[in-house]
């Protein structure tokens, strides 16, 4: 088994396993690549989850991909996401 890649988090600030490949093509796939780990990805698959159901996006839109891409540059390098306020997560 190959070893884990292991990258500084931007998100959680420490070291942590990387993702495999970048999750999309392009520069913020990369950058998502070399900064990220898998935890906080995850973390902003279940985030980007909430937005899909909150803004009733339509997966198959070509803007939906831009979407997408903008979420996950505001996540990681931006703000970091920001939940409607009325969001509550499950647990």
């Amino acid at each position: 088994m190959a070893e884990e890649r292991i990258v500084h988090c931007v998100k959680l600030d420490k070291d942590l396993p990387g993702l495999a490949k970048p999750p999309i093509p392009g520069e913020t796939g990369q950058m998502v690549f070399d900064n990220v780990s898998k935890e906080a990805f995850k973390m902003f698959l279940d985030y980007f989850k909430m937005v899909i159901n909150e803004y009733r996006l339509d997966l198959t839109s070509p803007e939906s991909d831009k979407i997408f891409e903008d979420q996950m540059k505001e996540f990681f390098f931006g703000k970091g996401g920001k939940l409607p306020e009325q969001y509550r997560p499950e647990n």
